[in-house]
């Protein structure tokens, strides 16, 4: 980080918080404030993002100027002084103010870590829902929170020129596969987990509320480096892309982890800066006691505990639903 001074917020950054195609702009430009970034967009290209179809244009002439190549890919490693200037700079109103979200049943989240959080997965858009959650957790306890990313996330040619290079990563982002999921676990790292994995977004809005079948690695790992498992329900993620559903086919042919389908769709085509932009809508999570792992060695035994805590959690989104629409749980504590 080249800066010692805080990113300020421009009336032009204000506009782009309020304009959802310009939530990319401040991405880019909150990073290049703290990071020298040659590669990356430039003032004019800033602009035509803002009108339609001016994002095919600004990727033209930033392809040009970058000599018919695409923007490079450095290694990066996590920075915490980065993650907490985009927390405190640019997460804090979005969070707060757009998507209002909230944790409930903080009684349940304890005082120190490591620990798993394990939490259910939705949208099918960008992930908001674990972004919010990772602020919210370093607001209530001082935590580094790190979640687990697919790997699209950070070397699809998508996310390459949409966001600086190695972005997720130095905000934090650990790679979702075994080998460096088990290494930050065995640094006693905080992380965010979707038991669910792709499942979870991929479920779509006809099944929003049904939680896919887990996987096991985090149950594993937790055995293996006694790590509890902090479940947590949100409740609102759904509606960060409604009405969605994933053309298998169309996704595969462009080599992305689901291409939701949607009557936002055009609006997407129109403006492909809104990539990084979701519904307004509220989130809250509500925090579960802390799981622990029965020492086992078959694969089937902890595969089994898996899906009964899969089924535990059910049932506990089963009864927040009941109880609002019986009005036992306040519409203000819920949304």
């Amino acid at each position: 980080m080249n800066q010692s001074y805080k990113y300020r917020f421009s009336w032009f950054d204000w506009f782009c918080l309020w304009y959802p195609p310009g939530w990319l702009i401040l991405f880019n430009r909150h990073w290049q404030h703290y990071y020298t970034d040659p590669d990356g967009w430039r003032g004019l290209e800033y602009l035509l993002f803002l009108i339609p179809g001016g994002f095919y244009l600004a990727f033209l002439m930033r392809w040009l100027r970058l000599g018919c190549r695409s923007p490079r890919n450095d290694l990066a490693e996590f920075n915490p002084k980065y993650q907490e200037a985009f927390r405190e700079e640019v997460l804090n109103p979005i969070v707060k103010y757009y998507f209002r979200a909230k944790l409930q049943r903080i009684e349940n989240l304890p005082s120190t870590g490591p620990i798993i959080v394990a939490m259910n997965h939705a949208g099918m858009c960008f992930p908001w829902d674990f972004i919010c959650l990772g602020y919210l957790l370093g607001e209530a306890r001082g935590w580094r929170v790190q979640p687990l990313a697919g790997v699209s996330l950070f070397e699809h040619p998508w996310v390459v020129w949409w966001l600086p290079s190695q972005w997720s990563r130095v905000l934090g982002a650990v790679r979702a596969n075994r080998n460096d999921f088990e290494t930050a676990i065995a640094q006693g790292k905080t992380l965010l987990y979707a038991p669910e994995g792709l499942r979870g977004p991929l479920k779509g809005w006809s099944q929003r509320y049904q939680l896919q079948k887990f996987d096991i690695s985090f149950m594993e790992l937790s055995d293996r480096y006694q790590v509890p498992i902090l479940p947590v329900l949100c409740i609102g993620n759904e509606s960060l892309h409604p009405w969605t559903v994933n053309i298998k086919k169309l996704q595969k042919i462009f080599k992305l982890p689901f291409l939701p389908i949607s009557p936002l769709i055009i609006v997407l085509i129109i403006f492909p800066s809104m990539g990084v932009w979701a519904m307004r809508t509220q989130l809250n999570y509500f925090i579960q006691p802390l799981e622990t792992i029965k020492p086992v060695q078959k694969r089937k035994a902890i595969y089994e505990q898996a899906q009964q805590l899969r089924k535990k959690l059910q049932m506990q989104i089963k009864n927040l639903r009941f109880n609002f629409r019986n009005g036992s749980l306040s519409r203000k504590q819920y949304e």
